[in-house]
């Protein structure tokens, strides 16, 4: 998934994506980005805890200076999602980010359909931050 996020970011010229493990994206990755996808495995009805921990590691350092950070999420759940969508959003409301499409939750299976909704997904926010619409 996160594969064909990059890859619907990259499919837009001027583009340049980053694409990195939770466990190594740093602050400094955080605020040299004009917008953020976040990418999780639904565990126990959560985001996973690198993730978290990548919130938990960023958050002091990034206030007052990602207001309106465009933001996207997609999620591959073992459920229905809805847990981790729900944590990764509050947390988003607590640094301001601003969610400019719909998430993507995978139930189940990872099919081509779920891949396209990445690829639109990465496409959607890497076009609206070279056109400065966000």
């Amino acid at each position: 998934m996160a594969r064909a996020v990059a890859d619907g970011a990259k499919s837009i010229e001027g583009v340049d994506v980053m694409l990195k493990k939770a466990a190594e994206a740093t602050l400094e990755d955080l605020l040299a980005a004009d917008g953020l996808a976040v990418g999780t495995p639904e565990n126990f009805g959560y985001m996973s805890g690198m993730v978290k921990d990548f919130f938990d590691r960023t958050y002091v350092g990034a206030q007052e200076k990602v207001f309106r950070k465009p933001f996207v999420i997609f999620i591959s759940a073992g459920n229905d999602g809805t847990g981790a969508l729900r944590s990764i959003e509050r947390i988003a409301l607590g640094y301001k980010f601003k969610t400019v499409f719909a998430p993507v939750i995978a139930k189940g299976k990872i099919t081509q359909e779920i891949l396209d909704q990445c690829f639109e997904l990465g496409a959607t926010i890497a076009g609206g931050c070279q056109m400065g619409i966000y």
